[in-house]
């Protein structure tokens, strides 16, 4: 019988560390430079992230972070998870993450797919899900941005072949 928390699990790790990849060999400019119109940067796909595994895998399942990360707000809402400010290192953030990552890990080891959880934010009446869906969702959020840090790294690594593909 196929285990399919393991292989959600080794979907979202494999996505983690494609993320974390598109950090490598950068200097801190490059991880912090808006390459968007909405300013999106790696830094912050990272700690937006990093907000989503404690919500989803952590605090959704009553498993709350011990130390919260400097950006977490008591109204989500007003939470600074798309850009990192000059206060935090790419050190601090990447730590951060991978520091939630563990921690979802533990939470996906210890519980079944069924096990209960509560999105507070979502609405009314869907707020009540389980592991299972929450791990769907964090595979695909992970996955996405991944995505998105490809697509910021290209920019920034402006291969040379593109200038093939230019419109002349």
């Amino acid at each position: 019988m196929p285990d399919v928390k393991g292989e959600l699990l080794k979907a979202l790790q494999g996505s983690r560390a494609v993320m974390l990849a598109k950090l490598d060999g950068l200097p801190e400019y490059d991880r912090r430079r808006p390459l968007t119109p909405s300013g999106t940067n790696l830094l912050g796909l990272v700690k937006h992230l990093t907000g989503l595994e404690y919500g989803y895998l952590g605090e959704s399942l009553g498993r709350p972070p011990t130390e919260r990360p400097s950006w977490f707000r008591d109204d989500p809402s007003t939470e600074i998870d798309m850009w990192a400010t000059p206060d935090e290192s790419s050190e601090y953030v990447v730590r951060t993450y991978q520091q939630a990552c563990a921690h979802s890990d533990n939470t996906i080891n210890e519980l079944n797919l069924n096990s209960p959880a509560h999105v507070a934010h979502w609405a009314e009446g869907g707020q009540h899900t389980t592991l299972g869906v929450l791990l769907i969702r964090m595979v695909n959020e992970t996955a996405q941005h991944a995505g998105h840090a490809d697509i910021i790294r290209e920019l920034i690594d402006e291969p040379s072949w593109t200038d093939d593909y230019r419109p002349r």
